[in-house]
């Protein structure tokens, strides 16, 4: 094509075809209109750059879009979908520009010159372009397949993307200006401290999430609690630079990734993974309530059914012991005798052990905790079976609901703050 436009203008100023290109550009009337040519060319050119745009576009995606769909993966349906293909299609008229440039401004080297470099400019940027989105396609399919589903994946794809930009900005610079890439290479010594200003936050979120996925710290789905940030929910991303938490009220809170290396969170998934979840709770007994057992809450208590054979037991070591001390007199003060706390604790650990809705292979026991002016503590430790909030919720206070309505059987009392009700019956009373 080349070849047979310069034999035309040739033929046209009378000059053989065979000869050298330079004789056409020095001959006198070529010079007196080579503006002309220039001018007569770059409209030509800028007619078929437009038609070869229009038609690669055109036939290129409408042949690409047809065959993905026609295909069984969804990959290439995904580069439809990223844009991969329209961005590749700039690239064919780019390629067409670089090689009539060389024809349209034959007589301006300068203006030649800066043409090619700001062509292939455009063809290592579209290039770049076309890179990213391919990689935002293969995040897709990364993240859709079971063995990825809560990995880092976003993190990971935007570490190789930013590596590959940096990477085609120094090319681009690099054809732009004609200098060897190794140049702004070693020029990137001396701007370290404006880069490291500028890219700081993607410097640290870079090394969190290195740290976040070789640790194993978080993963996409993990229930996290982080008071800092307000964050309480499930984590729906992670990125270079963030981390997206969806809370349970359905709000999101964006988190900056190296906060997960600096600042403390929890991390449900431990829960998740292991047998149940915990209930830690507990009831405050009245501390005036708390008595010695007498014979006749002894007797009462004996006829049920998780303390009747503990009460036997028990009453058969009392007596040995005292009898043993000599402390047959009930008003010896160092004489063993039950106490209605003690009791209602012991039924409390017969009664979650024969619980269904608990794990009776973790961890589980009623223990007292220290007295404070709310009483004292009797709390529960223990596991449900079901990590499912909502059913957990259920037994927690399927089981405490159980333990306010007994309490009084036992001749105790569940502490309780003075209201104003109360204080105006005590005011009424004479």
């Amino acid at each position: 094509m080349k070849e047979l436009i310069f034999n035309w203008i040739k033929t046209f100023y009378s000059i053989d075809k065979s000869a050298p290109i330079e004789e056409l550009l020095s001959h006198p009337d070529f010079v007196n209109h080579k503006f002309f040519w220039m001018l007569a060319m770059l409209g030509a050119l800028i007619v078929l750059f437009v038609l070869t745009w229009y038609l690669t576009r055109m036939i290129l995606l409408a042949v690409i879009k047809t065959i993905a769909l026609r295909s069984k993966t969804k990959f290439d349906d995904l580069l439809v979908e990223k844009k991969f293909f329209k961005s590749i299609a700039h690239i064919l008229p780019l390629f067409f520009l670089d090689y009539f440039f060389s024809i349209t401004f034959v007589s301006y080297p300068k203006v030649l010159d800066l043409s090619l470099r700001l062509n292939d400019f455009l063809i290592i940027l579209v290039i770049l372009i076309s890179v990213r989105r391919f990689f935002n396609a293969v995040r897709v399919v990364l993240e859709d397949k079971p063995y990825f589903k809560d990995k880092p994946i976003g993190a990971y794809i935007q570490t190789v993307k930013l590596i590959i930009t940096i990477v085609f900005i120094i090319i681009m610079l690099s054809a732009l200006t004609g200098q060897s890439p190794l140049f702004f290479l070693t020029s990137l010594g001396a701007m370290t401290a404006i880069l490291l200003l500028i890219f700081k936050d993607t410097i640290l979120g870079f090394v969190g999430s290195i740290q976040i996925s070789a640790n194993d710290m978080l993963r996409i789905g993990d229930w996290v609690t982080m008071e800092k940030y307000g964050a309480d929910g499930d984590v729906i991303e992670i990125n270079l630079t963030t981390v997206k938490v969806q809370n349970f009220d359905m709000t999101i809170t964006t988190i900056p990734t190296y906060s997960f290396i600096s600042d403390s969170f929890k991390n449900w998934r431990g829960m998740a993974n292991s047998g149940g979840r915990r209930i830690k709770r507990s009831l405050n007994i009245k501390i005036d309530s708390i008595k010695f057992a007498d014979d006749e809450l002894i007797h009462r208590l004996s006829k049920v059914k998780l303390l009747s054979d503990f009460i036997v037991e028990q009453q058969k070591e009392v007596e040995q012991y005292n009898k043993a001390h000599g402390l047959v007199d009930e008003y010896q003060l160092n004489a063993r005798r039950p106490t209605n706390v003690g009791l209602f604790r012991n039924y409390v650990q017969y009664y979650l052990e024969n619980n269904n809705e608990l794990n009776q292979e973790m961890s589980l026991m009623v223990r007292q905790l220290q007295p404070s002016p709310k009483g004292l503590p009797i709390e529960l430790y223990c596991f449900s079976k079901t990590k499912v909030w909502a059913e957990y919720e259920v037994v927690m206070a399927d089981i405490f609901d159980h333990l306010f309505a007994v309490v009084e059987s036992f001749e105790l009392e569940i502490h309780a703050e003075l209201t104003g009700s109360d204080l105006r019956m005590l005011n009424l009373k004479p």
